[in-house]
């Protein structure tokens, strides 16, 4: 089973559509493919599989052929109500940062196919996005649509003067020249990682539709769509979704919980019940991106060690040997990392 089996509504399948209709397009060459229909997409109780959504994508791409910058077009779109409940709860909530802190636990309710983390560094907050294995053209295209909703989820709960304080890439400058700003921010490229930061103090902002009772009703409301969709995917599924990239240290099993809003032990049993764990799913996931590392000259095995959580360069190197057969110091030149990740 794969995350790309984990249900998701239809709106924004929907936006994807009725985008190509501006575009000049029709639904029936944007839905080609994807077993979708239009009336499909206008019943709110219609659960997509996340490949569907993905070929409704690449139609909408190759159709467009791929213009620079379509990504942020279409991301500026995922305002709070393309949500549904769970965007009422984000708007309900108390203050931006709590806005924040819904989000993050409840991102499996999202369109997000990257893998989002929040960390602080400093006066600044840093979403970080991290894109799972995909064909590069999706992969282009669902970074920079991701970045630009969270960005539009953050403006809007942030207020009129939110503004971001840094956007950076991990892909270098592209020669063909796009709209590539984010709230008016251009990227740096070339940059350790994919983010999004900005100042901490528009965290404490009070949101002016906060409602503690529909704050509440929509968390418990998310809390059971997110588990009825994982009793149809798998855990294993959900797990791997969070591990497929680490651009930092890897989330402990405590932490794994707390992001599947489930307790460390339920989260055991129930991968134990799939016949996995989560140290084998971790070790699978370091595994895979320490090849991917590995391949970026501008990381040191210090870094990469540090990166994928473990406490030293030894230990990093034990563990790679285990995996592959051969030192991390030796990988590059003695095998071909395709080999590996195929």
């Amino acid at each position: 089973m794969s995350f790309r089996d984990f249900r998701r509504g239809p709106a924004s399948a929907l936006l994807l559509v009725e985008f190509g209709r501006e575009k000049g397009l029709s639904a029936t060459a944007v839905l080609a493919g994807s077993g979708l229909t239009q009336a499909q997409l206008a019943d709110p109780n219609v659960e997509l599989s996340a490949d569907q959504e993905l070929g409704v994508t690449g139609n909408l791409l190759q159709l467009l052929g791929q213009p620079p910058g379509l990504g942020y077009e279409v991301g500026s779109r995922y305002h709070f109500s393309i949500y549904g409940l769970f965007g009422y709860g984000l708007i309900s909530s108390a203050t931006t940062g709590d806005a924040l802190a819904l989000a993050l636990r409840f991102l499996p309710l999202t369109y997000a196919f990257t893998v989002i983390s929040y960390e602080e560094q400093g006066s600044d907050g840093v979403l970080t996005f991290a894109v799972p294995g995909l064909p590069p053209d999706l992969q282009d295209f669902l970074l920079a649509r991701d970045m630009a909703a969270a960005a539009v989820l953050l403006n809007e709960s942030g207020g009129e003067h939110f503004s971001l304080s840094r956007f950076t890439l991990k892909a270098t400058a592209p020669t063909q020249p796009g709209n590539d700003h984010v709230l008016g921010i251009p990227p740096a490229y070339s940059a350790n990682c994919n983010s999004l930061a900005f100042n901490r103090a528009f965290l404490s902002r009070p949101l002016p539709q906060a409602n503690a009772v529909t704050v509440t009703m929509c968390e418990q409301m998310c809390t059971q769509l997110m588990q009825r969709r994982i009793a149809r995917s798998g855990m294993t599924a959900l797990v791997q979704h969070y591990l497929t990239s680490i651009d930092n240290a890897p989330p402990d099993l405590t932490s794994m919980a707390r992001l599947t809003h489930i307790s460390a032990r339920t989260l055991k049993r129930r991968l134990h019940n799939e016949g996995t764990t989560f140290r084998t799913l971790l070790a699978e996931a370091r595994s895979r991106s320490a090849i991917e590392m590995l391949n970026d000259s501008r990381l040191s095995l210090t870094e990469i060690a540090e990166r994928l959580g473990f406490s030293d360069l030894s230990s990093f190197s034990q563990a790679f040997k285990r995996w592959h057969g051969v030192a991390p110091s030796q990988f590059l030149g003695t095998v071909g990392a395709d080999a590996i990740l195929t």
